[in-house]
């Protein structure tokens, strides 16, 4: 599985799922739309917003959190075959 995450240092629920990949020992290649020319305008093309975190597993675009709501923990804990998250 190939997996990127789109972030900023200043998004709360990018550092969340951060912690969540982390925790459970996902591999994931970071790419800061602060500082990665062009990633802001990548996220807008495919998702129609400025909206980080996102996913990109295998090529396929997902918000991983719900505005308002925040990180989607049983969501994602069961795209990546987590018991418990």
């Amino acid at each position: 599985m190939d997996l990127v995450l789109y972030s900023a240092p200043w998004c709360r629920d990018c550092r969340v799922a951060k912690r969540f990949l982390e925790k459970h020992k996902i591999p994931y290649t970071e790419i800061n739309i602060e500082e990665t020319p062009g990633a802001a305008a990548e996220v807008l093309l495919h998702v129609g917003k400025r909206a980080i975190p996102q996913f990109v597993i295998d090529g396929e675009w997902i918000q991983p959190y719900r505005p308002g709501e925040g990180f989607l923990f049983e969501e994602m804990a069961e795209r990546f075959g987590i018991e418990g998250s």
